[in-house]
């Protein structure tokens, strides 16, 4: 069996939050056991040890506390397994309906004048299958809860519907014959039926949460087209490895991360990334399994497979923050350890009270059954989980991917977002900023220059072209071109004699900047690189200057403005020089800016910061990681570096600013939600407690309000998935 310092176990027979906080107690105990978070929603274990420790002892240690624990091993596998429950759920509760309504049925009439009662032996023939087949779950759990030695919302349900029927019981037995006993037979088979109810729409709702994680594994395609010596062969996904060459037809998903090899197309990353419009893929782009190919038929190199694709990455990710608790969980758990016990302990007192007030022991037992009934702590021990389910969930189906739900929880209280510049505000990649010809003619400025870069990969070069063909410019043929070592590039155009490069060029050819040079000075405090176009020959001269600059990302300005409008402030930190920083901040709106900047002391600056409210810290590359991991919620843009993503607990699928404040807004969102849902579950058990002590709710309506908060609470938690990122498509 395989061993690993983390594994995530699927948990079966828990009902409520004290049988959550049991298993956790019971793997807690293991030797070699960290951390442990079991979440009563998506039902599963998180389990980290200290070194490799064996599955079988953990699954041993669940049983024990009377639970159940498998290997995690297909997820697929592990859905179909839950559709099934569900189904079996469903026919349970529709015979429990079905035989607990007759018994009902006279209490129904009895508003409208109509008094009649079914016989004794009737209802005993129809409550007695609803309380000993299909209660027999309820039994069960108890059971074990009891040997465990502790309770749960199993106990509550089996001690209080097994009062009630042995109460009809003993009043049929002790009738005289002809008279008709007042039997509570319909009390205990209809508590049994609505708790049947709440379980099952509890049941499909969990699943509803779930929809997020089930959409992402529906991506992968178990086969792909392998391209083997010329000929296409379809083969499992398990069979392909590194480097294997896979025909995608259009269409049809990509089954692996890789390199399109040939053919051009556009793809589909919706779901992945969040991303709505095609992206054009050709060769040399990266394609990433589970997105749909376009048009066009691409061939495809291998670079990822099975848990080391993106597709694999996210899946863990959402679920490792779904398996999480949040810090306001801590709370719930503290009150789940006692909530169960000090329900019974209420019970025995309402029991005991009522018979010293004089009452009948019938109406002393039903008051305290009633206690029991309302108890059932299942809202409480699902207020957080959904909640944090759907919106994690929700916010991956628009590539805001969330790794724990501590950063879920937090993110709304930030009040200062701190930007890394290149990559994350900016494209990170140089542009022309400005452009000045001697003659006043920037089009001829800029074909002269394009005909020297033709064929350069330098960043500059590819910069230039880029205004050329924007332009629609024609691009001369160059010749004799060569490479200036350190000071840039020369070549023929058209006859005459160019050179392109920086200042050292410009000061070798003997010129000086001339009429430029107030803008040369003006660019140069902006943080520009300057590049001069000069023709040589006998009378060198300057013709023009270009002035390369990165460009801001669409959407950073709205970003910015966003967070401003929620008084969130903003800054920016970079290694980059001030002038540079100077530039996009004002662009931007940014007062507060930290230029120069070495990686070491970005750190320190956010922890400076940290000192006046919660900090946020966006950024890409490996030197933002230290100061991602220093923040109070490090986001990291989609497209940078794995150790940024690793350092943060915000990852973007794509370099989308506007998607800063969409994040935070989600999570501002969900904590509402795991408030409101706290809210009503404890209201829940604050006013129907005492009411049912104080003898206003019989049995019947206390198990109708019972399953009415858990729905409440799982349904209030799925309004989350209609959230939608404001002013993005």
């Amino acid at each position: 069996m395989p061993m690993s310092n983390t594994l995530e176990l699927p948990i079966t027979g828990m009902t409520c939050a004290s049988c959550a906080g049991r298993v956790e107690r019971a793997l807690s105990k293991v030797a070699g056991v960290k951390t442990v978070s079991v979440n009563l929603a998506s039902e599963r274990a998180h389990v980290e040890s200290s070194g490799p420790i064996d599955p079988a002892v953990l699954i041993a240690a669940v049983t024990r506390a009377g639970y159940g624990a498998s290997l995690l091993e297909d997820t697929r596998a592990n859905a179909d397994n839950q559709q099934q429950r569900l189904t079996r759920e469903r026919w349970a509760l529709l015979l429990a309906i079905a035989l607990a309504l007759p018994l009902v049925l006279p209490m129904l009439l009895a508003p409208f004048g109509v008094h009649w009662m079914l016989p004794a032996w009737v209802q005993f023939a129809l409550a007695t299958p609803v309380q000993f087949i299909l209660g027999a779950r309820f039994y069960i759990a108890a059971w074990k809860a009891v040997r465990a030695g502790a309770g749960n919302m199993d106990l509550l349900v089996a001690l209080g519907t097994s009062a009630g029927y042995g109460l009809s019981l003993y009043q049929w037995a002790n009738t005289a014959p002809g008279s008709m006993p007042h039997l509570y037979f319909e009390a205990s088979a209809v508590v049994i039926a609505l708790v049947l109810l709440g379980k099952y729409l509890e049941s499909r709702a969990k699943r509803q949460t779930a929809s997020a994680i089930r959409a992402l594994e529906a991506l992968r395609p178990e086969r792909a087209i392998q391209l083997i010596d010329g000929q296409e062969r379809d083969v499992a996904i398990s069979a392909l490895r590194l480097n294997d060459l896979v025909v995608v037809k259009p269409g049809e998903r990509f089954p692996v991360d890789g390199e399109v090899i040939d053919g051009q197309s556009h793809a589909d990353e919706a779901l992945i990334s969040g991303e709505s419009l095609p992206v054009p893929k050709q060769p040399g782009d990266k394609v990433t399994g589970g997105a749909i190919n376009g048009e066009g038929r691409l061939l495809v190199k291998t670079r990822a497979l099975g848990a080391e694709t993106v597709l694999a990455r996210i899946i863990r990710l959402v679920e490792d923050a779904q398996a999480g608790k949040a810090p306001i969980q801590k709370l719930v758990d503290k009150v789940s350890q006692v909530f169960v016990p000090t329900v019974l302990v209420i019970a025995v007192f309402t029991l005991a009270g009522w018979l010293l007030a004089g009452a009948p022991l019938e109406t002393a037992l039903i008051n305290a059954v009633a206690v029991l009934v309302i108890a059932c702590p299942c809202a409480l021990g699902l207020a957080t989980p959904t909640a944090i389910m759907a919106g994690t969930g929700v916010a991956a189906r628009y590539g805001i991917l969330i790794k724990d739900a501590e950063a879920l929880e937090r993110a709304h209280e930030v009040t200062a977002i701190v930007f890394d510049k290149t990559g994350t505000l900016t494209s990170g990649t140089p542009r022309i900023a400005h452009l000045s010809a001697v003659d006043g003619n920037e089009d001829v400025l800029l074909q002269l220059a394009g005909a020297l870069q033709q064929g350069s990969e330098h960043p500059l070069a590819k910069a230039v072209l880029d205004a050329c063909t924007a332009r629609e410019l024609n691009i001369e043929a160059v010749a004799a071109s060569q490479a200036l070592p350190g000071r840039g590039i020369a070549g023929t155009v058209q006859g005459r004699d160019l050179a392109l490069g920086n200042r050292r060029l410009l000061e070798e050819s003997g010129l000086t900047m001339g009429t430029l040079a107030q803008s040369a000075q003006a660019w140069e405090a902006e943080g520009r690189t300057l590049s001069w176009l000069i023709e040589r020959g006998a009378q060198p001269s300057v013709l023009g200057l270009l002035a390369f600059g990165d460009t801001l990302k669409p959407g950073a300005l709205e970003a910015v403005q966003q967070l401003t409008a929620r008084h969130i402030s903003s800054h920016l930190l970079t290694g980059d020089n001030r002038g540079s920083a100077r530039v996009v901040a004002e662009a931007l709106g940014i007062s507060d800016v930290h230029a120069e900047v070495l990686p070491a002391d970005k750190a320190a600056t956010i922890v400076e910061l940290k000192k006046t409210g919660v900090v946020a810290m966006v950024g890409d590359g490996i030197n933002d990681a230290p100061a991602l991991a220093a923040a109070d919620i490090g986001i990291a843009m989609g497209g940078g570096t794995d150790v940024a993503m690793h350092a943060a607990g915000i990852t973007l699928m794509r370099g989308d600013p506007r998607l800063i404040p969409a994040a935070l807004e989600i999570s501002r969102k969900t904590y509402a939600k795991i408030r409101q849902n706290l809210f009503w579950a404890f209201v829940y058990n604050l006013i129907g407690i005492p009411l049912a002590a104080f003898g206003f709710l019989n049995p019947v309506l206390a198990g109708a309000a019972m399953a009415l908060s858990s729905v409440s609470v799982v349904s209030n938690a799925l309004l989350l998935k209609t959230w939608k990122p404001k002013d993005i498509d």
